[in-house]
């Protein structure tokens, strides 16, 4: 009896579906319901942790798939949509509250550069070319996370100080929004001529 199997080189198998950043992902998706429902509530205090704790996973779960190589198609797929779900919801219900500092044609921008940087995405990379986010998408996601983690804390605890920043930084999450989508129109353009 010979012992050659043994002597063989052992195979790497890609990662399972339900990986450490794919747990990570359904958390925030999971976590999304619940913030809504609280919004919908006026537990703004609640909201406002949830907010944080969903935006935390986030970053957390790129890390990790980075880290130790885990990344998957799913998490491809879930990563953006949970994070497009979280800020294009939050900014939807807070459209809805007059003294959030989010106003409705804010949030038709936010969700509008999403829906439009997705369907290009999509199109593209079917099509075998490069459309993957840029920094001015990231820069965008931090400020609209900062903008939307304010209103709710402001409408949780009214510190009166918190209204000029966060109307700013409302404004500066749009600007980035606009911004950021141009780039990516700029960059669809370039590749449509390639």
């Amino acid at each position: 009896m010979t012992t050659d199997a043994i002597d063989e080189p052992t195979q790497t198998t890609p990662p399972g579906v339900w990986t450490l950043p794919n747990q990570l992902t359904a958390s925030r998706l999971g976590l999304s319901i619940i913030l809504f429902a609280a919004i919908s509530f006026g537990w703004y205090g609640t909201a406002f942790v949830l907010f944080v704790v969903a935006a935390s996973t986030d970053w957390l779960d790129g890390y990790f798939a980075r880290r130790w190589g885990l990344v998957t198609q799913l998490g491809r797929i879930l990563d953006p949509f949970a994070d497009k779900l979280i800020i294009c919801g939050t900014f939807i219900y807070l459209a809805a509250i007059p003294t959030s500092g989010i106003t409705p044609w804010m949030a038709v921008v936010v969700m509008g550069r999403e829906m439009l940087v997705t369907g290009l995405r999509s199109f593209l990379e079917q099509r075998g070319k490069d459309f993957s986010a840029a920094w001015s998408g990231k820069i965008k996601m931090v400020l609209q996370c900062v903008a939307a983690g304010m209103s709710l804390f402001y409408l949780a605890w009214r510190p009166e100080w918190l209204w000029q920043p966060l109307v700013i930084a409302a404004w500066l999450a749009v600007a980035s929004t606009v911004y950021s989508g141009i780039g990516y129109i700029q960059r669809a353009i370039r590749l449509f001529q390639q």
